[in-house]
């Protein structure tokens, strides 16, 4: 199968994410997902409760926005459209209009979605990789999957789900690599400000200092 514009398929599933030189969070004992924003009332959805709901499995790729994709991944767990439909949309004030999602990890980690982008039919809140309970480097408990957009969109150790009605500040409004604000794989959406195809060579310079610091952080050695 072909891969997205830029992308080379790498052997493995190397962890990624935020403070990638110290270990994965540690995983509350009753682990939940709360809900806020534009509800007439906060929603706590335990992990136990959400593994209860219809399941989906999905084969798909990952494809980090450095250059570096993972083929053949196997997920399972729910689809996130199904969840906000049974859950969020009875919630919702008859004039609220949820234009964005905020995904927060419990690594710190937020990722801001256009609501579209997350009710796509292949996103999904996923619990299980590979046949396997999700281990701690790649996002255990639950974590979002979104395999149409670059990894950094798919919050790993999900704990928090945030709606709104209008774009929240974005989490890395002053950094020079000033992630796209859609991050879509096929059309390359790499940078706010600039093309996939110029920043492709110094993402690419990434990927070895960051599989050195995955290593060190990591609980499950080389495969993260």
């Amino acid at each position: 199968m072909a891969l997205p514009p830029g992308q080379r398929a790498v052997a493995g599933f190397p962890r990624f994410g935020t403070h990638l030189h110290h270990p994965p969070p540690p995983v509350p004992a009753d682990p939940v997902i709360t809900m806020v924003g534009a509800l007439s009332k906060d929603i706590t959805l335990s992990v136990a409760d959400l593994a209860l709901l219809p399941r989906q499995e999905l084969a798909a790729d990952f494809h980090c926005v450095a250059g570096w994709s993972a083929t053949g991944l196997r997920w399972e767990g729910v689809k996130f459209g199904a969840v906000y439909r049974a859950q969020v949309e009875p919630l919702l004030a008859p004039d609220a209009a949820v234009s964005h999602v905020v995904f927060e990890g419990l690594d710190g980690h937020r990722s801001v979605v256009w609501l579209e982008d997350a009710l796509a039919d292949d996103v999904l809140i996923a619990d299980r990789l590979d046949g396997r309970p999700l281990d701690s480097d790649h996002g255990a408990p639950v974590r979002l999957v979104s395999p149409s957009q670059y990894g950094f969109v798919s919050t790993k150790h999900l704990c928090r789900v945030e709606f709104h009605t209008s774009r929240p500040p974005d989490p890395d409004r002053w950094s020079l690599i000033a992630a796209h604000r859609r991050a879509r794989v096929w059309q390359e959406e790499r940078h706010r400000r600039l093309s996939g195809r110029v920043v492709r060579p110094v993402y690419r310079t990434l990927i070895r200092p960051i599989r050195a610091l995955s290593a060190r952080g990591s609980r499950t050695g080389t495969r993260g």
